[in-house]
């Protein structure tokens, strides 16, 4: 006699992993299009907007900063560059890959009223931050208030 293991929710489970993924892919931003061949993908970015400035964070895990390119033009901030994908070797096999990798891009549309020449990024653990500043027209102003 064979031993079976029953899974009394393997159905259901099954089910909705399925209807997650649907929701995913309708709702959700794709992460890479054709990546068994190392195709495009895209890292998650984080924008933060303060009183001075605006933050862009960006993973990029396990590169190198020769890997990415940013680039401004046209009030348009576009950081773009490729993820190698990992050679293997005749004495490994891959049983599972969830790490993306081939090209990828990202584009913001920057508000005129910030500081071009004051763009910096950092990378650091895996995270790229890009700081604009804002031009002073931009930032908030305190108005007094007279009393007469």
């Amino acid at each position: 006699m064979e031993l079976v293991n029953w899974e009394p929710f393997g159905t259901l489970n099954r089910v909705q992993t399925r209807i997650n993924d649907l929701f995913e892919d309708t709702f959700g931003r794709p992460k890479a299009l054709n990546t068994a061949t190392g195709g495009v993908w895209y890292p998650p970015v984080d924008i933060i907007e303060s009183k001075d400035s605006y933050l862009i964070r960006a993973e990029v895990p396990g590169m190198k900063k020769e890997d990415f390119n940013l680039e401004l033009k046209d009030g348009v901030l576009t950081l773009s560059g490729e993820r190698k994908v990992e050679e293997t070797t005749n004495e490994v096999e891959y049983h599972r890959s969830e790490r993306l990798a081939g090209r990828f891009f990202r584009s913001f549309y920057l508000p005129q009223a910030v500081q071009h020449e004051g763009i910096k990024a950092t990378y650091r653990d895996g995270i790229l931050d890009v700081y604009v500043p804002k031009a002073e027209e931009a930032k908030p102003k305190q108005i007094p208030v007279s009393v007469n």
